[in-house]
């Protein structure tokens, strides 16, 4: 069976949203599913729908493989979720087919770059990570303690007191007590 999926993301997409349906309609698209939201979203009822009715050795027809996903590795993961149910894939613009070895090799392809596409995502991170630090930004939550506060933790915690008793004294929790401790261990 030949279930179509379309999806638009604004107004002017809606004459899109509707070539779309046209097209799957004229492929012979016995059911067709839409979405009319930005792919920017990761929620995508129309297709959900579409992958819950579908049964193994269906195909799932769009007129882009784009309209599967936002990116590569996301495309990736809709493609191989429906490949491990047996549910075939076909993009109308490229004449694919996820079960043919042209199809296969697109695949293997869409795979490369959805592990390029993590890796530069990675590597920026990274990157902005390190810029911040260099000037002196640090990620995570604001302290609980003020430097006075966090001097005065570790006087009592030399004096003697356990870390519940100082995590008490001062509304923290514990685990935040043992951090400073270590913090402190490890600038010295």
């Amino acid at each position: 069976m030949k279930i179509g999926y379309a999806r638009g993301s604004t107004h002017r997409q809606q004459d899109s949203l509707e070539a779309q349906q046209q097209a799957l309609t004229a492929y012979g698209c016995e059911k067709i599913y839409s979405d009319k939201l930005s792919g920017i979203k990761p929620d995508r009822p129309g297709l959900s729908a579409a992958i819950d009715y579908m049964r193994n050795e269906d195909s799932l027809v769009v007129t882009r493989l784009d309209r599967l996903g936002r990116s590569a590795l996301d495309i990736l993961r809709t493609v191989q979720e429906l490949d491990a149910r047996g549910i075939r894939i076909e993009a109308l613009d490229t004449q694919l087919d996820t079960r043919t070895p042209a199809g296969k090799l697109v695949l293997s392809v869409l795979a490369s770059m959805a592990e390029f596409e993590r890796n530069l995502i990675v590597e920026r991170t990274h990157e902005g990570l390190a810029h911040a630090r260099a000037q002196g930004r640090t990620g995570g939550r604001p302290l609980k303690l003020t430097k006075e506060h966090q001097q005065a933790a570790l006087k009592l915690l030399a004096d003697g007191m356990s870390e519940n008793q100082v995590a008490k004294t001062f509304s923290i929790s514990r685990p935040t007590v043992s951090r400073l401790k270590r913090s402190i261990k490890s600038n010295l």
